[in-house]
Order: C-alpha cells, then sequence, then structure tokens
C-alpha cells in the first residue's frame, strides 16, 4: 500500500466565487466531482490551514487548496488468516456461521479483514468468480453485526444456483429464518409486514418504506414476549421469515412496526429510553451486545449439484443468549411477585 497522496491547487483569478468541490473537479486529474465531494465531507480538504466540509464554499482568487488523497486499494482481496466457523463443506459450496463485526466483502472503509479475505485464504482459488473481485462467491449477505449462518458458492456453477434460489420469486426449498429480540410486544401471535424498500431520502446509509422501492416481505410470528420491572410487555423473541432479501429488510420492518430491534443504533433510536424498564441483568445484557439483536439461525437451499434440500441451524450467540435469559429470568420473577 503506497502513502496518501497531497494534491494541491492554487485558485486562479479565473475560478475564484466558483464551488469548491467544481473547481477541483476541473483541477484534479483522474478525480470525479462526486468522489472529490465525498473527500470535502471526510474532512480531507483544507484552504490553507483550514478545513473545509461543505462542497458548496466558494474559494477566492490566491487561494491554496489542498486534497489528501487515500492511497489505492488493492484490485483484488488478499486472503488473510481469520478463523471460520465452517458448519458444511464440500466441493461446490461452503456453509458459515458469521459471527458479529465481521464484514462480508471488502468495501469503504473495510478494504481487508472481511469474510471475503478469509474465504481466499481457506478456499484459494476455488471460489466463484461469477460475484465480482471483490465479492468471489457471495451469493447473499448478512449485515456487519447481524450473526449467523451464510452459504457461499466454490464453483460457477453453484454460484448460478443459488442466485437463481434467492432471487426467485417462488422461493421454493429456500429458507431463511432470523431469530430477533425486538422491543414492546405485538398484538397478534404472527403476521406478514408487505412494504417495498428502498434507500432513505436523507441517509444514505439507511434503507426506508418508500413507495417507489422494491418489493420487501417479511414474516414474523411471536416466540416469547417478556415483561419489564413495571409488569407491562417490554420486549419480544420474534421468529422471522424472509420472501425476499433486501438491504436491512428486517430491521427497517420491524422499526416500522413500532417494535424496533433492541440495541440497533440506526433503527431504534427513539427506543433508548426502555431500556430504563429493564431489570439490572438485562439492561447490563443490553449495554454489552453493542450491535443490533438479530441471528440468522435458519438457512435451507436445494444442492447446486444433488438437489438434495440441506437444513442448517444456528443457537443464538453468546450474547443474545445472555440477553435473552436475563429477559426471561426477569420477566417471570416480575409476573411471580404480580401474584
Amino acid at each position: 500500500m503506497t502513502d496518501r497522496v497531497i494534491e494541491t491547487v492554487t485558485i486562479a483569478p479565473a475560478d475564484a466565487g466558483l464551488r469548491l468541490d467544481r473547481v477541483l473537479a476541473a483541477h484534479v486529474a483522474n478525480m470525479s466531482r462526486s468522489h472529490l465531494k465525498a473527500l470535502i465531507l471526510a474532512g480531507q480538504v483544507k484552504i490553507g490551514a483550514r478545513t473545509i466540509r461543505d462542497p458548496a464554499a466558494t474559494v477566492k482568487s490566491g487561494d491554496v487548496v489542498t486534497v489528501t488523497l487515500p492511497p489505492p486499494e488493492l484490485a483484488a482481496p488478499q486472503g488473510e488468516t481469520i478463523p471460520l466457523n465452517i458448519v458444511y463443506e464440500d466441493d461446490s459450496i461452503i456453509v458459515i456461521d458469521k459471527p458479529k463485526g465481521l464484514v462480508v466483502h471488502p468495501a469503504a472503509g473495510h478494504a481487508s479483514g472481511t469474510l471475503v479475505n478469509a474465504l481466499i485464504a481457506h478456499c484459494g482459488a476455488s471460489l466463484s468468480g461469477i460475484g465480482g473481485v471483490k465479492r468471489p462467491g457471495i451469493v447473499h449477505r448478512l449485515d456487519k453485526d447481524t450473526t449467523g449462518l451464510m452459504i457461499v458458492a466454490k464453483t460457477d456453477k453453484a454460484h448460478r444456483a443459488l442466485s437463481g434460489q434467492f432471487a426467485a420469486k417462488t422461493q421454493g426449498a429456500i429458507r431463511r429464518g432470523y431469530l430477533a429480540l425486538v422491543w414492546g410486544a405485538p398484538d397478534r401471535p404472527k403476521g406478514t409486514i408487505d412494504l417495498p424498500l428502498g434507500r432513505h431520502a436523507h441517509a444514505r446509509d439507511k434503507q426506508a418504506v418508500r413507495d417507489d422501492g422494491r418489493p420487501a416481505v417479511t414474516h414474523w410470528q411471536v416466540l416469547e414476549r417478556f415483561v419489564g420491572t413495571d409488569r407491562k410487555p417490554v420486549a419480544s423473541l420474534l421468529a422471522c421469515t424472509l420472501e425476499t432479501g433486501r438491504t436491512h429488510q428486517i430491521r427497517v420492518h420491524l422499526a416500522h412496526a413500532g417494535h424496533p430491534l433492541l440495541g440497533d443504533a440506526t433503527y431504534g433510536t427513539g427506543f433508548k429510553t426502555k431500556a430504563s424498564r429493564l431489570g439490572p441483568q438485562a439492561r447490563a445484557a443490553l449495554g454489552a451486545l453493542g450491535r443490533q439483536a438479530l441471528h440468522a439461525y435458519l438457512l435451507a437451499v436445494e444442492h447446486p449439484e444433488t438437489g438434495e434440500v440441506l437444513e442448517f441451524q444456528s443457537e443464538l450467540p453468546g450474547d443474545l443468549r445472555r440477553l435473552r435469559d436475563a429477559l426471561h429470568t426477569e420477566s417471570r420473577e416480575a409476573g411471580l411477585k404480580q401474584r
């Protein structure tokens, strides 16, 4: 990896009064205006000694503008020795139980240390290349802090077959099940959320329910309800199954329904005060969680070579199990006290 590069632009009289991003786009070679705008927003552009974070800021004649360019990333991910919890593997597929904190593939801010880096080290050149240079073998994804089961293709044939299963309107053998700890208690034992999703209008890293979004369907069922210290419903354990696999689908759908995931800093911020209704054990478990309470516990697919239906299950990881157990214990104690 090479060092960062500093580009310097001295503003000419002809450019005085123009937008900063427009001027830089005209004078910094091989950089688009959108890329330069992102660098400005990231604090990588200065006029003199002042950091400028407004792409629309106007420049003056004689201003000296410096742009710090990040080092170029390698074109292809490199193998890295990262432990993998392998549930199943053969010549066509590999199923792993992903831990929290592991990004699936390289992207902005995560050039290394991803599941793809680990898979390259484990599988070598056998991963399917259909997903592209930075996503070899990747058929579907889990969010960085969502744990659970993922399947990866080791051959191009397997990649095409699995992608077809995930994309099919009629899911057939494929099943994807998640366990979610959510705030509140639905008033029905089960239900379906059928609402289209698309990129949030003001926050590009978020998704939202949008009339012009892509179809998204989530089925849910209540497995357990928990009461708080006030003996009123405070949280629930849901089993969710997907008909579609949109980005953040379960998180957005449940938040829209008024039951965001515990620990979800993106879609559940308005529910932080509900933690005061938890007992000390559950509050401590939630405070230690540091992520959304979502786990991909069930994955069933049709094997791309044999046609056999394979089903895999994963138990709740330790952090979610401790939170669920604390909620259960405190709920039971509150119920006993009520009687």
